[in-house]
């Protein structure tokens, strides 16, 4: 049985080709989806601002250790190309930013 980790990973995009109706649709939603209600989840959380240039999607993804950092970027850009298209969005390339939460060092302050 392999070790699992867990990875914080940022997809980030640019909106591309909305359409009228997609864009009132994002823009009618714009207030739920701000910095205010960044999260890291397994389902997603999408954030943009009124400009509707650019939009992030965080995910937390749980994957074999073994697979490392760049299974957990695709498994997180399939989600987020998944959960745009539901959207009826259009978007541009996809980049990601992985932190596996197993390996990260915390740094305490001494007493």
């Amino acid at each position: 049985m392999s070790t699992r980790h867990t990875y914080r990973v940022i997809v980030r995009g640019t909106w591309d080709g909305l359409t009228d109706e997609s864009r009132g649709r994002l823009l009618a939603h714009v207030d739920n989806h701000g910095l205010t209600q960044m999260r890291f989840t397994e389902e997603g959380s999408l954030t943009y601002d009124r400009a509707l240039k650019h939009f992030s999607v965080r995910y937390v993804v749980v994957s074999d250790a073994a697979d490392g950092e760049e299974m957990a970027a695709v498994i997180a850009e399939d989600r987020a190309e998944t959960a745009l298209k539901a959207l009826g969005c259009g978007f541009g390339e996809l980049r990601s930013t992985v932190t596996d939460m197993d390996t990260m060092k915390i740094n305490r302050k001494g007493r």
